[in-house]
């Protein structure tokens, strides 16, 4: 069996990054009903639903593992605290995403969840370039990327956000270079 149709497990200090499955669509569900989460994302809805969720967990089994990966960020004491993914935004051009539920901001939870996830695209993945983006209104999502190793490229895109209804806001973009 090759190697990419294995769904991979990244784990951490705190954290195990793992393929989401339907025992995760009610925590996914709760923490993502939220605006103050949703409206930081280009993806998730608001409001949020079960039905959802349900849609999120079956579109990561359908998945190209060459050119796409998601993960359920569970913590080892809490279980799952949010979402983590890579989607190609063009050919060869991955981009990271994430969110965590409210409970769970800055508790450092972010920053380790994508730290892991780029050691496991460099290593496991091959991927030497990553990019990723932030709403110009969410600077505690630009901290984490640059812990993580994300550098500003100096453009600023607007994104659409399925949370702010799909209003358009300015992202600035990042990219991590292995």
């Amino acid at each position: 069996m090759c190697a990419l149709n294995v769904r991979p497990v990244v784990a951490t200090e705190r954290l195990l990054l793992r393929g989401p499955t339907a025992a995760d669509v009610a925590p996914i569900t709760e923490l993502a009903n939220d605006l103050g989460v949703a409206g930081m994302t280009s993806r998730l809805p608001y409001p949020y639903a079960q039905a959802d969720a349900e849609a999120l967990v079956g579109s990561v089994a359908r998945m190209n593992p060459r050119t796409d990966a998601a993960f359920a960020v569970e913590h080892r004491d809490f279980g799952v605290i949010g979402m983590l993914g890579f989607h190609e935004m063009a050919p060869g051009r991955q981009e990271l995403g994430y969110w965590l539920g409210r409970p769970f901001w800055g508790r450092g939870y972010a920053t380790e969840a994508v730290a892991g996830a780029l050691r496991w695209a460099r290593s496991d993945w091959r991927k030497n370039v990553v990019w990723a983006g932030h709403f110009a209104d969410n600077r505690a999502a630009g901290q984490v990327l640059c812990k993580a190793g994300f550098l500003y490229t100096g453009d600023v895109e607007p994104r659409p956000s399925a949370g702010r209804g799909g209003a358009e806001a300015p992202t600035r973009m990042m990219v991590w270079l292995a």
